[in-house]
């Protein structure tokens, strides 16, 4: 196998870990308005909704992370294919 093969089969893997962190972050959210509006007076729900907002900033950034990976194997992939 060579490193354009190799790149080439690690961008799947890295636009489904990308995926994988927006749907963490969409249900996240979700599940932040919904406490919001159903559940904003029961104390430990709202210990919840705390923890879910530091969760979407977490897999925000490592979402990012992702996504700039991707982007350098994507620019790699692309100047082994153009030599």
């Amino acid at each position: 196998m060579n490193k354009l093969q190799i790149l080439q089969e690690a961008l799947k893997p890295r636009n489904d870990e990308i995926l994988n962190y927006q749907i963490n972050i969409d249900n996240y959210r979700r599940a932040i308005d919904k406490i919001n509006t159903q559940y904003a007076d029961n104390p430990d729900l709202i210990e919840f909704r705390d923890y879910l907002a530091t969760q979407v900033k977490n897999h925000t950034t490592e979402q990012l992370k992702s996504i700039i990976i991707r982007d350098v194997i994507t620019d790699q992939i692309n100047e082994l294919e153009s030599s």
